[in-house]
């Protein structure tokens, strides 16, 4: 009996060793599958969203996503979901990573590494154009407002007393301010100046803006080093080829990707 006992307890031990043997980081399961899996909304112009002609995904993102693996040479494997669910996504390990104009706060920073910040917005308090009680974050107070679920936008509004409402679209969330359903949205400046781009003759209007830009990066499960500085490097490469420059350019008509 002592024999087998011994017998089993070298058997759990080798098994042991060759289970840890078999753990790979998130960076070698990506190398070795040759594809990252990148989380993103695909509803969010001009960041990530379907080009209207082809119905191919596009934006600002998926391009940086896709040079990004690029110069890591593997693929961009995209996965699309509202907001939250792509915060889900990444938790449960569905995802590796999500891009999607991702906001660096200190809450995120608890639970998520992040790589070196790719751009920086300033976020706008929207109102319908007749609404004239609206001039500031500080009369959100009581306010309903509409924003992604748990965006930073709508965290933002919250924390100046206002009601939000969630949704899944830029283009849902204007349609409830223009239609009165919500008094508000916050969104990145630059979304919002795309929209009208597209929407020369909405009635909106930018009332207020915050003082300072805020940096935009890529979230990582905690702990996942090797991953982390490998996009580090492709993104320190794209910045001093001029890349994130020329894409920012491309989808904001402006470069948003320093902090000045």
């Amino acid at each position: 009996m002592k024999k087998i006992i011994a017998l089993l307890a070298v058997l759990a031990l080798a098994a042991s060793m060759v289970a840890a043997l078999g753990e790979g980081t998130l960076y070698d399961e990506v190398m070795a599958r040759g594809s990252l899996i990148i989380g993103t909304e695909g509803m969010w112009s001009p960041w990530t969203y379907h080009d209207l002609d082809t119905d191919e995904l596009v934006g600002f993102d998926v391009e940086i996503g896709k040079a990004i693996c690029a110069k890591m040479g593997i693929e961009a494997e995209f996965n699309e979901a509202p907001w939250d669910a792509i915060l889900a996504a990444l938790d449960s390990k569905r995802d590796d990573t999500m891009i999607n104009g991702v906001e660096v706060t200190e809450q995120r920073a608890e639970k998520y590494d992040f790589t070196t910040p790719y751009c920086y917005v300033r976020t706008a308090l929207v109102v319908r154009g007749d609404n004239e009680e609206i001039k500031g974050f500080e009369d959100l107070a009581g306010r309903t407002t509409a924003n992604s679920i748990g965006s930073t936008y709508m965290t933002l509004a919250e924390s100046y007393g206002a009601v939000a409402e969630g949704v899944d679209t830029l283009d849902e969330t204007m349609q409830m301010v223009l239609s009165g359903r919500a008094e508000a949205t916050l969104n990145a400046v630059d979304s919002i100046g795309d929209y009208l781009r597209v929407h020369p003759d909405a009635n909106i209007k930018i009332v207020a803006l915050t003082d300072d830009a805020s940096p935009v990066a890529i979230p990582l499960r905690k702990g996942e080093t090797a991953l982390l500085d490998a996009m580090n490097a492709a993104l320190e490469e794209l910045r001093a080829d001029g890349t994130l420059s020329e894409l920012s350019v491309k989808y904001f008509g402006n470069d948003i990707t320093n902090a000045d």
